[in-house]
């Protein structure tokens, strides 16, 4: 008990590493099926996606899961998540937003983005980032300012806008939405760590 309380309360752990795995073999095992869980759950997520009048992108579950990924795995097995994710669905996988496959879409440069936003929370999380709700809430917004650094100029050149019509189409109308996001992470994630050390 008291080796599993020592586990959960240290910085460095994410959640992923609370799964037991008694040797490097089953610890391997256990991190491949967690990489193909995380794609699997970005790939469900994006299905949830409403379309938004006059924008090339849709408002979708599929930010918050790739957030939650990477914060629940941390950025090794957060970025091969999300590059699966890419891969797969590069090779025809509809499970982008909006059933998309391919990289020819305007919203392509989303994805990119969520890789390096998965790979920074996780290193963040390791941190400690996702153990209280203002840190987790700092993460949520720099993964989310990182989805749109790479997706929005990616939109501009995809259809020819100027960038001040991306953000008006690519970011603006995804503000709200992204708050109410992070508000359900703030909440998740620090409490899942409670419960885990109540436990411990």
């Amino acid at each position: 008990m008291a080796t599993a309380a020592a586990s959960v309360s240290r910085t460095g752990t994410v959640l992923a590493d609370l799964l037991p795995a008694s040797t490097a073999g089953r610890a391997r095992v256990r991190d491949a099926a967690l990489v193909m869980g995380g794609a699997a759950l970005t790939g469900i997520a994006a299905q949830i996606a409403v379309p938004v009048p006059g924008s090339p992108v849709p408002v979708s579950g599929q930010t918050f899961a790739v957030l939650l990924v990477g914060t629940a795995l941390g950025a090794r097995r957060g970025f091969l998540s999300l590059a699966l994710y890419a891969v797969v669905g590069m090779a025809g996988m509809p499970w982008f937003a909006e059933a998309k496959s391919g990289a020819t879409f305007p919203s392509f440069g989303y994805v990119l983005g969520m890789l390096l936003a998965a790979t920074v929370v996780g290193a963040l999380a390791r941190r400690g980032a996702d153990r209280s709700v203002l840190r987790t809430a700092g993460a949520m917004a720099l993964g989310s300012a990182i989805i749109y650094a790479v997706g929005v100029p990616y939109l501009a050149l995809a259809t020819h806008m100027s960038f001040a019509d991306a953000v008006a189409n690519g970011l603006t109308p995804f503000l709200i939405g992204d708050v109410l996001k992070a508000a359900l992470a703030m909440g998740a994630l620090p409490a899942a760590w409670k419960l885990l050390e109540r436990r411990g």
